[in-house]
C-alpha cells in the first residue's frame, strides 16, 4: 500500500444518490439522481483518507439489478483491482440488493484488494442521512492495509460486515444491515477495527472468476406459503436450471408441493430447500429426505444468497454431491 491509498469509487445510483424535497424526507424521496462526483463533493474530509477517483457505472436502484448487472459490476472492477495503480475499491450501491451483489464479488473478484460495497437508508438530503458517514467509513475501510485479504465487505452504520454473511433487514432504520454472527469489526474515527475474520472460502481462493462468466444460469427463488398452488411451483420450476424453496420452519415443505419438487428434479432442475425465517441452518436429510427426493439444502444461506452461489456453481457442475458442497463450504 502506498502511503496514502488509491482508492476508486464506483457510483451505481440508489438511496446514496437520492434527493428528497425536505430535509424531513426519509423514506419518500427520489433515487439515483445525484452522480457519484456529487455525493463525493458533498463530503470533503474524504480526501484526507486516499487518494480518490470517482467513476459512474450505472445509475438506478439496485431493486433493478440482474444477472446482467452483477456481471457488469464485477467485470468493472476485476479490471480496476488489476490496475497497479488502484489499492482498493468502493462501490455506493442501493441498498435493497447489496448483499446479492456483495457476495457475488465475494465469491468471483480474483484480488485481495478490498472492495467495500456501500449504501445508505437516508439520502444524502435528508436529516440525520447516514450517506455522508457510510461512504466516509468505506473509503476508510477500503484503503486502510488490514482489510486486505478478506473479501468484499459492506459497511453500514460504522459496521464492517462480511459479503457471505450481510443481510438488510429493516425496511426503513439506519441501522438496517447485520449479520447472524456480528460484524467482523466496527470503524471509529475513521480507523476500522476488526475483531474476527471470514471462515468460509473466497475470492482469490474459489473456483469461479468474474472474468470467464458471460452468463449465468437462470435460478428462481420460490417463496412458500399456505395457499401456494403446486401448478405454480410446476410452472417457475420449468423455467431455468434451478430452484430455491424457500420452506417453513427448517426448510419443510407442505406435502401437496413434494411430488412437484420432485418431479422437477427428475427432469434435471435442481431443487435447494432453503428456509423463510431469516436465520439458521436447514439441515440435509432433516425436515424432509432429501437425497431420496434428489433435493439440496442451503445450509445457513438466505435464499437470495443461495440463488447467487447455485448459479455460479452450475457454471462448473450439475453433479448434486458437487452443489451440496458447495453449500458447506462457501
Amino acid at each position: 500500500m502506498t502511503p496514502q491509498a488509491n482508492i476508486v469509487v464506483i457510483g451505481t445510483g440508489g438511496t446514496i444518490a437520492g434527493q428528497g424535497n425536505a430535509a424531513s424526507n426519509t423514506a419518500a424521496y427520489r433515487c439515483s439522481v445525484l452522480g457519484i462526483d456529487d455525493v463525493l463533493g458533498a463530503i470533503p474530509q474524504v480526501s484526507a483518507l486516499a487518494n480518490l477517483r470517482a467513476e459512474q457505472l450505472l445509475q438506478t436502484g439496485s431493486e433493478n439489478f440482474d444477472n446482467r448487472h452483477l456481471l457488469a459490476i464485477g467485470t468493472r472492477v476485476a479490471e480496476l483491482l488489476e490496475q497497479r495503480d488502484v489499492d482498493g475499491v468502493v462501490i455506493a450501491h442501493g441498498t435493497d440488493t447489496i448483499e446479492e451483489t456483495a457476495y457475488f464479488l465475494h465469491l468471483t473478484l480474483k484480488s485481495i484488494k478490498p472492495v467495500v460495497v456501500v449504501g445508505s437508508m437516508r439520502p444524502p438530503s435528508a436529516m440525520s442521512s447516514d450517506a455522508a458517514l457510510n461512504l466516509y467509513d468505506a473509503i476508510a475501510v477500503a484503503a486502510h492495509p488490514s482489510s486486505r485479504a478478506i473479501g468484499t465487505l459492506v459497511v453500514a452504520n460504522e459496521e464492517i460486515h462480511t459479503a457471505r454473511d450481510v443481510v438488510k433487514n429493516n425496511s426503513f432504520k439506519i441501522e438496517a444491515f447485520g449479520s447472524p454472527y456480528g460484524p467482523l469489526g466496527y470503524v471509529i474515527e475513521g480507523r476500522p477495527r476488526y475483531y474476527r475474520h471470514p471462515s468460509r472460502t473466497h475470492t482469490v481462493a474459489t473456483p469461479w472468476s468474474i472474468d470467464a462468466l458471460d452468463t449465468l444460469p437462470q435460478v428462481d427463488i420460490v417463496y412458500g406459503y399456505g395457499a401456494l398452488e403446486a401448478q405454480t411451483v410446476r410452472d417457475i420450476a420449468a423455467r431455468g436450471r434451478g430452484i430455491i424453496y424457500v420452506g417453513t420452519g427448517n426448510g419443510n415443505v407442505a406435502a401437496h408441493l413434494i411430488e412437484p419438487l420432485r418431479d422437477a428434479a427428475r427432469r434435471g432442475v435442481v431443487v435447494v430447500r432453503a428456509s423463510r425465517t431469516g436465520s439458521g441452518i436447514v439441515l440435509h436429510n432433516g425436515a424432509q429426505p432429501d437425497d431420496e427426493y434428489g433435493w439440496l439444502t442451503v445450509e445457513d444461506q438466505i435464499p437470495a444468497k443461495a440463488r447467487i452461489l447455485l448459479s455460479l456453481a452450475l457454471t462448473r457442475t450439475d453433479v448434486a454431491q458437487e452443489l451440496q458442497a458447495a453449500f458447506e463450504h462457501y
